[in-house]
């Protein structure tokens, strides 16, 4: 029947012709609008299918044709399709029942609308090692000439999609690749200075152990192809310890009669050689000549391409190591790895970064984050705002300060990128940290006991993207508390560790929190186990992982930190937090102190209130070296100035007060504020029931 009226001269399926089955050429018939694909008989008997096992779509064809063969002919299709052409070829890699290889020559003809939209294709396919010959040695030699420009042919397609030098040379170590050219071994050289280093050599079960470095100048026929920019050919046995008696040690154990070394050459330069040896004996005719160069030429251009491909990415790669920390530094109380992977993508590298920041008095900043893109411009924008936020903490911002200021110097570079980015400030004295997201994955915590789960942590916006027209205060990153016991490990990483190809996200992370579940406690081995989960099977984006684990056992039972929030007005929160620091100073072992430190810490409180306009906050903790120290932080950038008050003043000798009562004071910058505090030696903490 015709299909909707479309040239009706052509019926569905199209009729194959019998003198295409008698050579063993088969015929498809592809509708495009609804997928279907019709096979002959003959076409299922050249790519061993019963009808059966075909569906009657093209997703049954990849029972025989591997799946980068099935993706490698998708785009030869697609792009005839894109180009407008009417017609395409490919040579295809397929794999009979038995397991045994086999090659595919398949032409199709595309039929279009007279718009100019495909919608039909109608083509053959033949078994490339079964092309029609001629009877007699003129046949043989026919048959010859055919498949060694096959080989060539099906080569180069393959070296098309080579992007590494490791390519190039898998593909020459084939024997489905090369081994129709009846060749037993087959060499691959490549200029490095004033030598030629052996990259790639072996070919069915053959070694020729020529020496893996040679000099240009020296007596081996590889060296010669180089050195002149021409063929070397070798006709027959003698010649080879005749004309190369270095050489010929190597080669006199093998059943090798004759060879031929090829320069290669792109843009004029010689980058390397290509030498294939062959146990048949006999010069090369003119024809098998002009065949042989034109794979010269082909390895050529991949070699270059691929040789460009990797000092393009070892450069990019290197700019972006050198945005990264050359360094961790140690941080008591706590254990910290980090790990960094780069795609291989030539250029097109990611915007990864991670940073550790100690902060002193026992807290440490971590951070880790990704700019959009993968370039090296995106390089260079991690790298500078990382520099940024960094500054930012070391001033003594807030978290979510410190993530605003940082979004908001992004958008004034117009480099018109985003970053996502999770940053945490963790205080190893006491567990508590806190931490602020701008559009990242979630933070993970594994526990001491082995449990493990993600964060929920209130995020904002990706960095760079304008803030939210809603009228709102704050930074617009907003902050998560919470407690991380001796033994807990923190980790942020990038999404290039949870993608995997071909699947969701979702996948990827219900593998990782496995893995990090059972994986080893020590950070070290599990950043390492996480690797490897990525490893081969991870998609086509940098990763970057940081683990911090606390170290030390737990408190004593009354040790954490106590915490009141101070509003103007508010007459019970300075009452409140009396009593609790009056009870706190006593459960820690500073009972004989209790009156100073409550008077002390009322001193700072009053201050806050009085002489600022928006409240503050008081805290109470254990240090790392036992002692009590009392903060309280306002809004206000004005320092606090001690003052001599007279007798009979009724005001002035706050100061005065806490710098008598107390072992210590002093004064901290935090974000637009400050934080004023004061310590009390403290003896070991008391165990309260």
């Amino acid at each position: 029947m015709a299909q909707r009226g479309r040239n009706p001269e052509v019926d569905w399926p199209a009729r194959p012709d019998r003198s295409l089955a008698l050579n063993r050429m088969g015929t498809f018939d592809w509708d495009l609008g609804s997928g279907r694909m019709y096979l002959d008989p003959t076409a299922l008997e050249v790519l061993d299918l019963r009808p059966d096992e075909f569906t009657g779509t093209p997703a049954g064809l990849r029972a025989r044709i591997a799946p980068a063969e099935e993706a490698r002919l998708d785009a030869r299709v697609a792009q005839a399709l894109k180009d407008g052409r009417s017609h395409y070829g490919a040579y295809v890699r397929s794999r009979l029942r038995d397991g045994s290889p086999a090659w595919t020559h398949i032409q199709g003809h595309i039929l279009r609308e007279p718009d100019g939209r495909p919608y039909r294709i109608i083509g053959i396919l033949r078994d490339a090692a079964h092309d029609p010959g001629e009877p007699g040695a003129a046949g043989d030699q026919a048959e010859g000439r055919r498949r060694m420009t096959g080989v060539v042919e099906r080569t180069t397609a393959i070296l098309a999609h080579a992007r590494t030098v490791n390519d190039v040379t898998d593909v020459l170590k084939d024997p489905e690749a090369l081994g129709h050219l009846g060749a037993v071994s087959v060499m691959l050289g490549i200029v490095d200075g004033g030598r030629i280093h052996l990259v790639a050599e072996g070919q069915l079960g053959t070694y020729v152990p020529e020496i893996e470095y040679t000099r240009i100048d020296a007596q081996f026929p590889m060296s010669e192809a180089v050195r002149t920019m021409q063929p070397v050919y070798l006709a027959a046995r003698e010649e080879f310890p005749r004309r190369y008696p270095l050489l010929w040690p190597y080669i006199e154990p093998l059943s090798v009669r004759s060879g031929v070394y090829l320069p290669l050459i792109a843009q004029g330069r010689v980058i390397g050689a290509l030498g294939l040896l062959y146990a048949r004996e006999g010069d090369f005719t003119a024809e098998e000549r002009n065949v042989l160069m034109a794979l010269g030429s082909g390895i050529a251009q991949s070699l270059q391409r691929a040789i460009l491909f990797e000092q393009e990415h070892d450069l990019a790669e290197g700019l972006q190591r050198a945005m990264l920390p050359r360094r961790i530094p140690e941080v008591a109380g706590a254990q910290i790895a980090v790990r960094y992977r780069s795609a291989r993508m030539g250029r097109d590298i990611g915007g990864d970064w991670y940073d550790v920041i100690p902060l002193g008095e026992g807290r440490v900043g971590v951070m880790i984050g990704d700019v959009e893109g993968h370039d090296t411009d995106a390089a260079a924008v991690m790298g500078q705002l990382r520099i940024v936020l960094r500054a930012y903490v070391v001033e003594g911002h807030t978290p979510g300060t410190a993530m605003a200021r940082a979004s908001a110097f992004l958008r004034e570079l117009a480099t018109e990128r985003f970053a996502t980015c999770t940053y945490a400030e963790v205080d190893l004295t006491t567990g508590m940290f806190r931490t602020v997201r701008a559009g990242h994955l979630d933070p993970i915590v594994r526990r001491g006991d082995g449990s493990s789960h993600r964060i929920q942590v209130a995020g904002g916006l990706p960095l760079g993207l304008p803030p939210r027209e809603n009228g709102e205060s704050g930074s617009g990153y907003p902050v998560t508390s919470l407690e991380l016991h001796p033994g807990d490990t923190l980790l942020l990483c990038t999404d290039g560790l949870i993608e995997r190809p071909g699947a969701d996200s979702d996948t990827g992370m219900r593998e990782l929190m496995e893995a990090v579940r059972t994986g080893p406690a020590d950070v070290e081995e599990l950043a390492d186990l996480l690797c490897e989960l990525v490893g081969d099977s991870g998609g086509g984006d940098d990763m970057a992982l940081l683990l911090l684990r606390r170290r030390g056992t737990p408190p004593a039972r009354g040790g954490g930190p106590l915490s009141q929030k101070l509003e103007p007005g508010d007459a019970q929160a300075p009452a409140m937090a009396r009593h609790l620091i009056r009870a706190a100073a006593a459960a820690w072992g500073a009972r004989d102190r209790a009156d100073e430190i409550e008077l002390a810490a009322d001193e700072l409180m009053t201050n806050a209130l009085v002489h600022t306009e928006g409240g503050g906050q008081v805290s109470m903790r254990l240090t790392a070296d036992g002692r009590i120290r009392i903060e309280v932080e306002d809004s206000s950038s004005a320092l606090p100035r001690r003052r001599e008050a007279g007798d009979w003043a009724v005001s002035g000798r706050g100061l005065m007060l806490v710098d008598q009562l107390s072992d210590r004071w002093g004064v901290e910058p935090r974000g637009a504020g400050k934080c004023v505090w004061c310590e009390f030696a403290a003896a070991a903490p008391e165990h309260a029931a």
